[in-house]
């Protein structure tokens, strides 16, 4: 089955009572009993399952072709839910360019409870190997990677991960199920969070894990997730579900656009380097076309000089919204490294570009005339 009719295949879930063709929201945080206290249903408490979150969780696990997956309040808490999985002693090795939120998580949460991890260039296979260790119980791995769309061989990571019994998770977030299936590329757990592409709207903040098999990992992911309650309201997981129906289409007018825009960018005179992994100046570019349907819709750039000339140019954007996150319908523009802070190791002068669904010569436009104003 196509991805397109997936999708909707696995969003359409008429309501069994009404026939309603859109299901509604079960708002309800608890369920009544019978005469003889017996629930009339599966469900007993929202914390522990609603309809609505059973019905995303189905979904995504179609998406990405898992046996069962977990929806959370956030990424942060899908990905948080899964190190609390782990026990203390076990090591993570993480990619060095991977989202700052997540080894912010190990540094300050997991480590003072008695993770180690390691951080590793994951391009690099064999500093990967050389980071695993016997306790290595997790790699986690993400690509294309935030905010400089590195591209990691998930196929390569994953077989060094599971030559010591450890497993490999990728944060498909940026990718999505539309362009990236690493569960078909050997990886054993996807996460996303599903505030950014999977509901598309900016308007809702959730996470997910998708496990490929629904094993005694997923079972203590599944039972941390009701013990923890960091679970999404079922508003959240309605408003995730109807961003899911046009995430398809969604994401190759934006992919579109977005290599117009990479292409025009790297020609211009005030620019220092773009990172997009549909360029064919993009050092990982042979890799990403043999494992992504195609190169998505974010991209970096790097304007020349330094954070005075890349936020000077920022401001002078009148189409592109300059607020974090990604994934919407609204183009937004970030400069990066002031949201990380002080320890950041992102470029001073990268702005990450999430391009949405606007006219991609109107972008093109714009960023135009903002660049050749630094000139």
């Amino acid at each position: 089955m196509h991805f397109d009719t997936l999708a909707l295949q696995a969003t359409h879930q008429p309501d069994p009572a009404t026939g309603a063709v859109i299901p509604p929201i079960y708002l309800s945080t608890t369920f009544a009993r019978n005469e003889a206290y017996d629930l009339s249903g599966p469900y007993l408490y929202s914390r522990a399952n609603n309809p609505n979150r059973e019905a995303l969780e189905k979904a995504l696990a179609a998406l990405d072709g898992g046996a069962v997956a977990m929806a959370f309040g956030s990424g942060q808490a899908a990905a948080m839910t899964l190190f609390q999985a782990l026990r203390p002693g076990d090591h993570v090795v993480i990619a060095a360019d991977a989202y700052y939120g997540t080894p912010a998580l190990l540094e300050q949460v997991f480590h003072p409870w008695g993770l180690t991890y390691t951080k590793v260039d994951m391009t690099d296979l064999a500093d990967v190997r050389r980071a695993i260790h016997e306790n290595t119980r997790v790699v986690w791995t993400e690509t294309p990677s935030n905010p400089m769309l590195r591209i990691t061989d998930l196929q390569a990571v994953a077989d060094l991960a599971h030559s010591v019994g450890a497993i490999c998770v990728c944060d498909n977030t940026w990718a999505t199920p539309v362009l990236q299936q690493p569960l078909s590329l050997g990886c054993d757990v996807v996460m996303h969070s599903t505030t950014k592409y999977l509901s598309g709207h900016s308007d809702v903040l959730g996470g997910a894990l998708v496990f490929r098999q629904d094993d005694e990992l997923a079972q203590r992911v599944r039972l941390l997730q009701s013990l923890s309650g960091a679970v999404p309201a079922p508003f959240d997981c309605w408003l995730v579900m109807r961003g899911i129906k046009t995430l398809a289409v969604r994401i190759r007018a934006q992919t579109e656009t977005a290599g117009q825009v990479a292409r025009f960018l790297q020609t211009h005179p005030q620019v220092e380097a773009v990172h997009y992994p549909g360029l064919e100046s993009h050092p990982s570019f042979v890799l990403a076309s043999r494992q992504m349907q195609s190169p998505g819709a974010m991209l970096s750039v790097q304007i020349k000089g330094g954070a005075p000339e890349a936020l000077l140019f920022a401001g002078r954007l009148t189409l592109f919204a300059r607020a974090t996150s990604l994934g919407g319908v609204e183009s937004l523009i970030e400069h990066r490294a002031s949201v990380e802070g002080p320890n950041t190791a992102t470029p001073v002068n990268l702005l990450r570009v999430s391009i949405g669904l606007e006219y991609a010569q109107d972008l093109i436009a714009d960023l135009a005339q903002a660049l050749d104003s630094l000139a």
